[in-house]
């Protein structure tokens, strides 16, 4: 079904993708949940970089930064955060876990930089300030993508009587799809707030959001979240 997000990327689909799509009917449209809570996924420094630097100098200095995506996406994701709290919606964090930053990834040859400060005054994996928590608000370290996976997330949900999802942060293509699969893998019907996610690769955020709209979540904008909120 036609999205509004979906000139993202129809320029990678063939032809015959578009017909298939057509007449599969993947991608229909959720109902919105009447008790969500939202997720603000890996929003630290390690993964936004310094502001200001453009993407290659960004991942240069930090391998695991976004550069100029995350830093477009912050005033959107407070637009989010401010909404949220208006309406009184639970709201959690995910970081990476203390074993997760111990851990040599063995994709990267640049792995031993993952658990470097960001600054004299910042820890990288710390949560930026622009978007820093609230008191109600907890945050969960992760020692894998999907901010369900071993940790206390779902007893949280669970815990809050919440029964559905709306996603924010990083990367579209690694921890927000993950987080996305697993809440489908669970019954958990999980709108991404589209144009506040970002990825480092272009292609990875786009594919994955066509993804995630076709066969796992809504992808929905910032303001279609506020109005949800009023």
């Amino acid at each position: 079904m036609p999205n509004i997000f979906s000139s993202q990327w129809e320029p990678f689909l063939s032809e015959q993708d578009m017909e298939i799509l057509r007449v599969s009917h993947y991608g229909r449209k959720l109902p919105l949940p009447k008790r969500p809570a939202l997720v603000v996924i890996d929003m630290t420094y390690d993964f936004c970089g310094a502001p200001g630097m453009d993407a290659v100098s960004a991942a240069t200095e930090r391998r695991t930064a976004c550069g100029p995506s995350a830093w477009q996406a912050v005033p959107l994701i407070a637009r989010v955060l401010t909404a949220a709290r208006q309406a009184k919606m639970p709201i959690a964090y995910s970081r990476r876990s203390a074993m997760r930053l111990r851990r040599k990834s063995p994709k990267t040859a640049r792995a031993t930089e993952d658990a470097k400060p960001f600054s004299a005054a910042e820890d990288g994996n710390s949560i930026i300030t622009e978007l820093a928590p609230d008191t109600p608000d907890l945050v969960f370290g992760k020692g894998a993508p999907s901010i369900f996976f071993e940790t206390e997330f779902p007893a949280w949900f669970t815990g809050h009587e919440c029964d559905g999802l709306f996603i924010v942060g990083c990367t579209t293509s690694g921890c927000v799809r993950a987080s996305a699969v697993d809440a489908f893998s669970r019954q958990i019907n999980s709108f991404i707030i589209a144009d506040a996610v970002f990825d480092r690769f272009s292609a990875s955020h786009k594919i994955a959001l066509f993804d995630c709209q076709a066969k796992y979540a809504d992808l929905i904008s910032t303001a279609d979240f506020e109005s949800h909120c009023r």
